[in-house]
């Protein structure tokens, strides 16, 4: 605790205590607002609200700062991997090189979904939009696992790793089948990265070789995509948490919010564009030209998130 803030209404004075952040930005705690004054406040979308204490992710869109842990997001994106990343962001430090190779061998273990599940993806039309794969197979892989008393760093770290591991097999089958292709087992020797492309790419009677400078580019877009703050999905995945829901169903409710073209759907919009430019041959300073003409309709799609 640091100063007070003063509010006033209707003659009266009512004193709230102001909290210090991990990166020294400061808030007023209004929790005793209403047993106080009996007044409630109005914040559409937590523009500036704070819904829990937290140092995991820090993001100041004036200075287009953000840290991960209290770690700049240049210095991951070029030095650490996805897997290591994601480690920081779960359990708040780097892992040491036992901590890792621990973390990936969980990973390993549990990249395959139980068999049954495979025909569930037979129900879907072709065209079925992903986030809807997706959420109802995480929602599926639940029912096939044991609930995890996650109260004791053992469990915890298991059931993030099933998860995780889990979830890129069924991404990478939620593609296959939109494409009409049959799904493509995990390879225990790959990387995270990479076997996530080998499971994307691979053909049952040819394996999927992933370029180098490929597997780099994926593993720096999972770093930057890992957490954004309290964005819509994370402050779903809280809400139906709150209810002490699985961590099946409050991922599954997670995914349902990326559905949206004004959250996840926005990559859509950039890939998209990327695909436009690859296909028309447009020379890329002629492409960017036309997005800076002010009566253009043109728009650079990727660079405009609000909090930036």
């Amino acid at each position: 605790m640091s100063d007070r803030a003063t509010l006033q209404y209707n003659g009266q004075s009512f004193e709230l205590p102001v909290v210090v952040g991990s990166q020294n930005e400061h808030a007023i705690d209004i929790r005793n607002l209403r047993r106080d004054s009996g007044l409630i406040t109005l914040d559409d979308g937590y523009g500036n609200t704070g819904s829990c204490a937290s140092a995991i992710t820090y993001v100041n869109g004036e200075k287009g700062v953000l840290k991960y842990r209290g770690y700049l997001i240049e210095q991951l994106a070029t030095k650490a991997t996805f897997i290591e990343t994601a480690y920081l962001l779960i359990f708040g430090e780097l892992p040491t090189a036992a901590q890792l190779a621990e973390f990936r061998r969980l990973l390993t273990q549990h990249e395959f979904i139980h068999e049954d599940l495979r025909h569930h993806f037979d129900g879907f039309p072709p065209n079925a939009p992903p986030m809807a794969i997706l959420s109802a197979m995480v929602n599926a892989v639940g029912c096939f696992q044991p609930d995890f008393i996650m109260d004791d760093d053992e469990h915890f770290t298991e059931a993030a790793a099933r998860l995780m591991s889990k979830i890129r097999t069924i991404a990478a089958a939620s593609y296959r089948k939109s494409i009409g292709k049959p799904m493509i087992y995990p390879r225990s020797k790959l990387r995270y990265t990479e076997n996530f492309l080998h499971m994307m790419f691979s053909k049952p009677y040819e394996l999927y070789e992933a370029d180098e400078t490929i597997v780099n580019a994926l593993d720096r877009l999972l770093i930057l995509h890992a957490d954004h703050e309290q964005n819509c999905s994370t402050s779903t995945v809280r809400m139906v948490a709150s209810s002490r829901a699985s961590l099946y169903a409050s991922v599954a409710a997670g995914v349902c919010a990326l559905w949206g073209p004004l959250h996840g759907g926005a990559n859509v919009a950039v890939i998209e564009m990327l695909t436009e430019l690859h296909q028309s041959g447009e020379k890329l300073d002629k492409f960017i030209k036309r997005v800076k003409k002010k009566d253009s309709n043109v728009r650079l799609m990727g660079f405009g998130h609000r909090v930036y």
